[in-house]
């Protein structure tokens, strides 16, 4: 019994590498330059060859999955270091500060960013089974989590649609509810439900106030750029 859940465990990490090492490879070829892209509606590609300095934007409702490199990226008091590892979901739309941590020109930076629209993840949620969350729940604006095989493997198949333009109009919206969909299942499910719950827009009552963004992001969010939360 050992051996089998050994042979299996193996297997699955050869399964991520590869899903990875695709991930790294088709984003670096839709990006031969530095700089962001939307090949698709709704998908952002970003690619950076040096590590930045902090730089001001707007988070909204989007995944954010890094191919290869790291981040950070800060909202109010908090501070979310991500890697290929793992994934970063947004819920609500409020200013933050991101900054690439580990880009080279021999190994640059490249991730993806998928936009989550409110009625989409509503309809996923019937679909599913799922009600409105019933009462307090973690509802901060940012949470990262582990990226599992499951939602790596939607991730490649959606990358896989940029060399395939006339199949991405039927299967991209397929895929990104199959995303929706794990990503209910998964750890930040209740914070999904409360973004079909909102909207894009953030609770205003004490009891369901996210994290406070009184720095200094919030007196400069309006005139920046959304560029820079891929």
């Amino acid at each position: 019994m050992n051996v089998m859940i050994h042979q299996q465990a193996e297997r699955e990490a050869q399964r991520v590498q590869a899903n990875q090492d695709e991930l790294v490879e088709r984003i670096a070829r839709a990006m031969r330059e530095d700089g962001t892209a939307q090949p698709l509606l709704g998908l952002h590609l970003y690619r950076s060859s040096l590590p930045t300095e902090p730089v001001h934007g707007v988070v909204e409702p989007s995944v954010c999955v890094i191919a290869q490199g790291s981040k950070e990226v800060l909202q109010g008091e908090s501070r979310y270091r991500y890697d290929p590892s793992q994934y970063l979901l947004a819920s609500v739309e409020l200013p933050h500060v991101s900054q690439v941590l580990e880009a080279s020109k021999e190994r640059p930076y490249l991730s993806l960013r998928l936009e989550l629209a409110p009625t989409l993840v509503g309809s996923a949620m019937v679909e599913a089974g799922h009600s409105s969350p019933p009462g307090p729940a973690d509802v901060r604006a940012i949470a990262v989590s582990q990226l599992d095989v499951h939602l790596l493997d939607a991730f490649v198949r959606l990358v896989r649609l940029l060399d395939a333009p006339a199949e991405a109009r039927v299967l991209m919206p397929l895929i990104t509810r199959e995303i929706i969909y794990r990503l209910l299942m998964g750890e930040q499910g209740g914070r999904l439900r409360h973004l079909a719950m909102w909207g894009a827009t953030p609770p205003t009552s004490p009891e369901q106030s996210i994290d406070s963004v009184e720095t200094s992001t919030s007196h400069c969010a309006s005139s920046r750029s959304r560029a820079s939360w891929e």
